[in-house]
């Protein structure tokens, strides 16, 4: 579905991420973890074409690497920054309606899917976005994504911030897209929503992969969690 091989991206003169190489297969939750600067951030906005980058990202066995956001966000690929990027003067309702691709003819998810995903949100449909709490904010950016009907779904740190009843929320909705089939990328600083819902885990550490393994893996490598997770 998803292939990296020898990511190489570029800040200016800056060398952030260094050969950086993994895969992603259907329905699967992979999540990537390490701490702030280890190039998490940097891995979701490459694959999006955000940053300058050499080296492969293969979509489907296309290449994407020159290609522009909004070419690669209709192949397929859905991403939810950390800033959230709602248009705070459009309501709820409008701002899930910005992402649908076409008509939405076709696609498995409607408003009513959302609504039903987040009930908070359909009491606030009226409601300018911009006037939601945090954890509403989240919840509308990860519907409105999820309207465009990708097959992946690039998500970085949907927690930040959150209170815990609201992490539990984004969790269930995870687990939801895997049981419709779609494939998540997580980017995540808290290890327990990591270990709960993944199928894999990686681990950065200065722009590279220093692991690669399952949540039970990781539990079990204390050298790893202590070297390149703990603060």
């Amino acid at each position: 579905m998803l292939k990296i091989e020898n990511l190489h991206a570029f800040y200016g003169k800056s060398h952030v991420l260094h050969g950086v190489s993994f895969d992603i297969k259907p329905g699967e939750i992979v999540s990537l973890l390490g701490r702030n600067g280890s190039g998490r951030s940097t891995t979701a906005r490459s694959i999006m074409g955000l940053v300058e980058c050499q080296g492969s990202i293969e979509w489907n066995g296309q290449a994407i690497l020159d290609k522009k956001a909004y070419q690669i966000a209709h192949l397929g690929i859905g991403y939810v920054p950390e800033n959230r990027d709602i248009f705070p003067k459009l309501t709820v309702h409008q701002n899930l309606l910005l992402g649908q691709k076409g008509k939405g003819v076709g696609s498995r998810w409607d408003f009513e899917d959302m609504y039903a995903m987040f009930p908070r949100l359909k009491e606030r449909q009226h409601t300018e976005a911009g006037v939601l709490s945090g954890g509403e904010q989240q919840m509308l950016t990860l519907c409105r994504t999820l309207m465009g009907d990708p097959d992946l779904i690039i998500i970085d740190e949907p927690t930040e911030g959150l209170a815990p009843k609201i992490v539990a929320l984004v969790a269930q909705y995870l687990k939801t897209l895997k049981q419709k089939g779609i494939s998540v990328l997580l980017i995540e600083q808290k290890l327990t929503i990591a270990m709960e819902i993944s199928d894999r885990v990686l681990v950065m550490g200065h722009g590279s992969i220093v692991f690669s393994g399952t949540p039970t893996q990781l539990r079990e490598d204390a050298y790893i969690r202590r070297e390149w997770l703990e603060v």
